[in-house]
């Protein structure tokens, strides 16, 4: 919906309008519509608005009844009509007819307690100007991302790590922490972001800022996978298709066009099926394919497209894309190792050309157990049983084989236990290959971290089958860090708002306490979705096997795009850094020329190095691109009244 920024200044000195205005200049991405302010006694709020409620009167900040309590707001709150009729009988008093002014008024009622109310995804601040607090939520799942950092007795927030960057305090330093997770999962670490001293608000989070107190973090929800392993399977698919057509319906609501992004999935084709009996015009729909058969799937989407009768859009993606990629490294924020977002920023800005919202199939993995892996962990947990001294010997010979040995990975993955074997398989850099890639300080900042601690943490199955501490373990990182971060910065670098359904709290709370032997059945995925999905979706999405949204990178490496990985991973801006052992750079580009799948980890170092150019080696100022438009109406600019 929008990006939000702010400054609290505990001892009251004065924020700075240009402050606040530069912070929004730097995700005016995010929205295009308009853009304003609130300024206050030792506070200052703005946002960039991307209309998609209340066209006309949903302009931000808003406040209470008597201006003492003042919200910005980025996401949607699907819940807020009923909401509204909550509050009214409480007394209170609308302007507008936007879900942004729920918040204030449940705030006003409920205090911190109000974010428990709100169904949907969020990111927002509450200021209160009687009690000098400042209330920061984001929502269950992770779906808005909320930035923050407390600098010289200021705490700063925004919606992205741009804005926090454009004040002059905010230093330029790596976060170690943050590379540590990066070179091993694609992404920065939950809490950490790559610069030293600025932090996310982790999912299902609120922090509360007051004066002469420390900034209080608290989790307010949490899923508990506590399967009831004698519900009835039919019963429980009525229900499923219940809730996905109830969650379907409320993610549709919106004053502007509303389409779909469609892979030719289970996930997105049941979110498709659902918008298409709940629409009276045809579904917008946007797919995204390649020249290279095993990564295109263009296919099963046109099927979908054919079935439902959709108004079906598509493009295909070609390795001419050095200017996308550059630009990335500005919309992602962060370095980001999921080769992925480049295709999801080509087909969020071919569905920008016909709507302003798109609703994803996102999640359905993690609810449902869908994921591949999880039949890979399944097989090799017979594995467990082996004594600790001959998986030693395994590690060990492991370790003696050359680099690119066939057999050398999966001698030292069997020779670890579960919930490391797990981690172990999704890691990137290898904690050895680190130390080929990194030097000198680098190298030694890295060997302090521990990237897996907690990703650990999510895995203990107090109790639990493994199966649901795979899943939960996948909902607090993978799905955040990675799937989540992605949608957003890349369809809001189009300005366009993505919805995921199945990440509806009801659902999410819903799947965790399905049977285990309905979420992996045998040696099927995803079970009872796809036993839903029956006589809805036509069997070949259904029985498809599990694809991938992948990015033929390692080939483009090897052909159009090799000059450009190898002129900016070896140039002599690179080299000065002094980061990377430039001798492994080397030989992971002869690898991929050999024809070795690297992609990932040549993607990963590409982005970071990217990032490290437009962020780290010099100063920046202002947003990135003319493209985004002026808004509309002119800038507004809310001042407190202060007593004399």
């Amino acid at each position: 919906m929008c990006g939000i920024a702010g400054i609290v200044r505990v001892d009251g000195r004065p924020v700075l309008e240009g402050e606040i205005r530069a912070m929004c200049g730097a995700m005016a991405h995010r929205g295009p519509d308009e853009e304003g302010v609130y300024l206050g006694e030792g506070v200052g709020l703005g946002m960039r608005r991307l209309s998609i409620i209340d066209l006309q009167n949903g302009q931000q900040p808003v406040s209470n009844e008597d201006g003492t309590v003042w919200v910005v707001f980025n996401g949607e709150i699907y819940n807020y009509r009923e909401l509204r009729g909550l509050l009214t009988r409480r007394g209170h008093v609308f302007r507008t007819a936007s879900d942004t002014e729920t918040i204030v008024h449940l705030y006003e009622d409920f205090g911190s307690k109000a974010v428990g109310y709100l169904s949907g995804m969020f990111a927002f601040a509450v200021w209160d100007e009687r009690r000098r607090t400042l209330l920061l939520a984001r929502d269950r799942l992770g779906i808005k991302p909320l930035y923050y950092a407390e600098i010289n007795g200021d705490l700063v927030f925004a919606s992205e790590l741009k804005p926090i960057l454009q004040l002059p305090d905010v230093g330029r330093r790596l976060n170690w922490e943050g590379v540590s997770h990066l070179f091993t999962f694609l992404a920065t670490a939950p809490s950490h972001s790559i610069v030293e001293g600025v932090r996310k608000l982790e999912p299902a989070r609120i922090a509360v800022a007051a004066p002469g107190r420390d900034l209080r973090i608290e989790r307010y929800w949490d899923v508990v996978f506590a399967p009831d392993e004698q519900a009835p399977e039919q019963e429980l698919i009525e229900r499923l298709r219940l809730l996905l057509t109830a969650a379907v319906a409320r993610h549709q609501i919106s004053d502007v066009p509303v389409g779909a992004f469609l892979s030719g999935g289970i996930d997105s084709s049941a979110v498709v099926a659902a918008m298409a009996r709940l629409s009276p015009d045809r579904v917008k729909t946007f797919s995204i394919g390649f020249v290279e058969n095993g990564y295109d799937e263009l296919a099963y989407a046109q099927r979908v497209a054919k079935t439902f009768q959709t108004d079906h859009h598509e493009l295909i993606l070609k390795p001419d894309a050095v200017q996308v990629i550059e630009d990335l490294a500005w919309y992602l924020d962060e370095p980001f190792g999921d080769t992925s977002a480049i295709a999801t920023y080509i087909v969020s800005k071919l569905a920008a050309e016909h709507v302003k919202v798109v609703l994803t199939g996102d999640g359905g993995d993690e609810l449902f157990a869908g994921y591949d892996k999880y039949l890979v962990e399944q097989r090799e947990r017979t594995y467990d049983r082996v004594p600790s001294v001959i998986r030693k010997m395994m590690a060990a010979a492991g370790h003696l084989m050359p680099e690119g040995m066939p057999g050398r990975r999966f001698l030292r993955h069997l020779a670890l236990d579960g919930s490391r074997r797990y981690l172990h398989a999704s890691t990137i850099f290898h904690e050895d290959e680190i130390r080929r890639l990194f030097q000198g300080e680098a190298l030694e900042r890295l060997s302090a971290c521990d990237p897996w601690a907690a990703s650990l943490s999510h895995l203990r199955t107090d109790g639990c089958d493994w199966i649901s501490a795979a899943q939960y373990c996948d909902l607090n990182n993978y799905l955040p860090l990675d799937i989540l971060t992605k949608v957003d910065r890349m369809t809001m670098a189009h300005s366009i708002e993505a919805r995921p359904p199945l990440l509806d709290h009801h659902i999410v709370e819903f799947a965790a306490k399905l049977p285990t032997r309905l979420r992996l059945h045998g040696g099927t995925t995803k079970y009872l979705f796809k036993q839903a999905m029956r006589g809805i979706l036509p069997d070949e999405i259904i029985d498809r096997p599990k694809h991938g949204f992948a990015v033929p990178l390692a080939a483009w490496f090897r052909g159009e795009l090799s000059a450009f990985a190898s002129d900016l991973l070896l140039s002599d801006r690179c080299r000065q850094r002094g980061l990377f052992n430039v001798r492994y750079l080397e030989q992971l580009l002869r690898l991929n020329e050999r024809g070795r799948d690297v992609g990932l980890q040549l993607w990963t170092v590409v982005s970071f190095e990217l990032w490290c150019q437009r962020f780290l080696d010099a100063p920046f100022r202002g947003q990135r691109t003319a493209r985004v438009a002026s808004p509309e109406r002119p800038p507004i600019v809310r001042r407190a009244i202060l007593a004399s």
